[in-house]
Order: structure tokens, then C-alpha cells, then sequence
């Protein structure tokens, strides 16, 4: 999807708003001798922005827009270091309502449904922006956010909740809880707005037919509104994302080149009318790819794939480059095992050692299905892990995003 001339508009205006406010990336492009992009290859050859460039930002140097404008902040985890602030003005929260409304819109949500909201509220921007995008399509927001497993599913009762939003984490916890107190006649729900984390075909079919609902996977960054900028609609070929807001660009992550559409890199982004805190060129490390063609539902608005995971998810270990993903693959082709799994990588008398924890029932036998897996994956990546098989429902669940990869080497 190469830049159109009115995005190429939007981008300079943006630039010279950034300037202007001195603010942080205002600086970086003054130093870089930016200040309008004309052609496809000046835009490219804009610096990219990085997370860490963010963070040196700390508390309030992304801001863009004048302060007596900026209505509130989010903020993204500071869990690697300081936490990324965003400002946002009335516009920014608007647009972001509109979008989240259109996102409900592609998953066939009106507003004569009743929304149960359980990502959190707060500094992260998921409760607050499922709940924006809910009022402004006009239909019942059920703010719950996250925990308390039991008045959750009182109140998915007691309200006849049609839609759930939630991490895929929290959606299979609710699934299992329903299916454990049978109490699945009681439950309304039609649809699933699922978001935050990557989460297997495995983990898609078990909470689709155990909630027996359709699934819609949410796409969006804290730094980049947050959930809401994009959205897979009935037809499930890719999420449709908002052009007339964000230009999404896909790069080779080692070369930093555009790739050609329908090739799998990273997500890059562009934000084309934001004024608290814009961004250009924004690499989200999420790996996708751009889907040519148009969508069986006739909309216009470009395609990305499902996300496939991060380019800073790569595990080495014994030498060797490892995904979650590849495990992941080798997984899913055992139908005796449950969706859930934990790595473990540890280092160990001078070598490291992978640990991989699965779940199944206890009709298999936990040995010869550890072994068999172990072999499958070592056809895969290279080298033997070693395979732990335990009951199912025993490894964590979570109401936020399962941690499924430890790094004990670091710890």
C-alpha cells in the first residue's frame, strides 16, 4: 500500500505541528533536516520512531498540541523501563471513539447489544477505549474490567450480555468457568472482541465452540490510540484498518525496506491527523503482512493478517533462533492436547535447557505423549526440549495477558 498524495498532506501537517511544539520527535526530525515530505521517497526516507525513543520522552515530551488542550493521558507498561505517556486532546479521544464504533460496526455489533467490557480501565487504554467506541454506536456498555471471575458471570446472567470483550487469556478462563458450573443456557453472548495478545487457531476454536460465538480479533497499540484501529470483519480475511486515521506500512525488519504487499514483516505506523502525541514511521515490532485484493464484505479499507508475533519474541537458545510461534505449529497438530502451554528456559550446569509444559487429560499416557512431542519439536527447531505433560486446567490462566514464555536465565 504505497502513501497517497492526501496521506503525504496529512503527514506534513503533522510534521510541522511536531516542529513547531518542539516537542520530541519535533526535535529528532529538525536534526534529521525534515521539514516536508513532497514524494513516496521523502516519506521513506523519514527516521523511523522506536519505543526506547518514547521512553527518553518521559514525562511529557511527545506532547504535541498545546497543554490547556490535552484532556488525558495513557500510558503504556513500564515494565522494561519508564512507562511511554501519551496525551490526547478532545479530537484524539473522538476520533478514537469513532473508530472503536466502526470496528463494533464491522463485527455486525449495533447498538441494540449489550457490550460486558472486561480488559482494565485506568492508565492502559483498553476498558476506556472499548467503552468509548461502545456509547458513541449507542449500545449498553457493562464497564466490568478485569477479575472477580464469579460476579462477572452473575452479571453476564443477570444483563444478558450479547457481546464479551476480552483478552483471549480471560475469554478461555470465562469458557472454562461456564463449561465447570454449567451454567451455559443461562449465557447470552453472540460475539467475541478479542485483543491484546497473540493467540492461536488452537485457543480460537476452543473458545468459539465452548461460548459457541463468532471471534473478532481487535488490533491497536496504547501508542497509537490504543485497541480500535483495526478489526477483521463476518468474512475473517484479515483485519480491515483504519486508513483515513493511521498509514500502515510493513517492513523487512533486518533491512528496514517496505516489502512488497502479501509479504510478512513488521508493522510500521503512521499517524495521520493525531495532535496530542503523533507519530511517524512507528515501528510496533508486530509481524503481518498486507493483504492485496479486496474483501468479499466490499469495504475499502486495506487488510493486514492476524498477528503473527513480535520480532523481540525470538527466544536464542543453544545457538539457535526460536519463536513461540514455531512451537506453537508443532502443538496445535496434537488434538490430545488443550490450547494452553508454558516455556521455560532456564541455564543449567553451563547449557540451556527449554522446558515446554502442556495439557491434556488423563486418558493419554503423559510419558509416550511427552516424548512424541519432544520429537516433533526437535524436528522443528533443531534440538530436544524437554516435554512436561500435566492434567489439563493446571497451568495459569489469566485475566489479563498469559505469560507464556519465562526467561529464568535473567532472572
Amino acid at each position: 500500500m504505497q502513501i497517497s498524495e492526501k496521506q503525504l498532506l496529512q503527514v506534513n501537517d503533522r510534521i510541522k505541528a511536531l516542529e513547531k511544539a518542539g516537542s520530541f520527535y519535533g526535535k529528532k526530525l529538525k536534526d534529521a533536516g525534515v521539514s516536508e515530505v513532497k514524494t513516496v521517497d521523502d516519506f521513506l526516507s523519514l527516521p523511523f520512531s522506536e519505543k526506547n525513543d518514547l521512553r527518553e520522552a518521559y514525562p511529557l515530551g511527545l506532547m504535541t498540541a498545546p497543554e490547556d488542550q490535552i484532556v488525558r493521558i495513557h500510558s503504556s507498561s513500564g515494565t522494561t523501563g519508564l512507562p511511554v505517556i501519551i496525551p490526547y486532546t478532545a479530537k484524539d479521544v473522538e476520533d478514537w471513539a469513532t473508530m472503536f464504533a466502526r470496528c463494533y460496526e464491522f463485527a455486525g455489533i449495533t447498538n441494540k447489544d449489550r457490550i460486558h467490557i472486561t480488559p482494565g480501565y485506568g492508565l492502559w487504554t483498553a476498558g476506556i477505549g472499548f467503552q468509548a467506541g461502545c456509547e458513541k454506536l449507542g449500545a449498553m456498555a457493562i464497564p466490568m474490567g478485569p477479575g472477580n471471575t464469579d460476579k462477572q458471570l452473575q452479571m453476564m446472567m443477570d444483563m444478558k450480555s450479547t457481546v464479551l470483550c476480552a483478552t483471549s487469556s480471560y475469554a478461555l478462563l470465562l469458557a472454562e468457568e461456564i463449561e465447570k458450573r454449567g451454567i451455559k443456557d443461562k449465557i447470552c453472548l453472540k460475539k467475541g472482541v478479542i485483543g491484546s495478545e497473540r493467540w492461536g487457531e488452537k485457543m480460537r476454536q476452543r473458545i468459539k465452540t465452548e461460548l459457541g460465538i463468532e471471534l473478532y480479533d481487535i488490533y491497536g497499540l496504547t501508542e497509537i490510540y490504543g485497541p480500535g484501529i483495526g478489526i477483521n470483519c463476518k468474512y475473517d480475511t484479515g483485519m480491515h484498518y483504519w486508513d483515513d486515521f493511521i498509514y500502515l506500512e510493513i517492513i523487512d525488519p533486518e533491512t528496514l525496506k517496505p516489502v512488497p504487499d502479501g509479504e510478512w514483516g513488521e508493522i510500521v505506523i503512521t499517524t495521520l491527523v493525531k495532535e496530542g502525541a503523533p507519530l511517524i514511521r512507528y515501528r510496533t515490532h508486530d509481524l503481518s503482512r498486507i493483504i492485496p485484493g479486496e474483501c468479499p464484505c466490499g469495504s475499502k479499507f486495506p487488510r493486514i493478517d492476524v498477528i503473527q508475533g513480535r520480532t523481540d519474541d525470538m527466544m536464542k537458545i543453544k545457538g539457535v533462533n526460536v519463536f513461540p510461534k514455531q512451537i506453537e505449529e508443532v502443538l496445535k497438530t496434537f488434538p490430545e492436547l488443550s490450547s494452553e502451554y508454558q516455556i521455560r528456559i532456564s541455564h543449567l550446569d553451563g547449557r540451556d535447557t527449554m522446558r515446554i509444559y502442556v495439557e491434556t487429560t488423563g486418558e493419554y499416557d503423559f510419558d509416550a505423549l511427552g516424548k512424541k512431542i519432544a520429537e516433533s519439536v526437535k524436528s522443528k527447531i533443531g534440538f530436544t526440549p524437554i516435554v512436561k505433560v500435566v492434567e489439563l486446567g493446571l497451568l495459569p490462566r489469566s485475566e489479563k495477558k498469559t505469560k507464556r514464555v519465562i526467561d529464568e536465565r535473567y532472572e
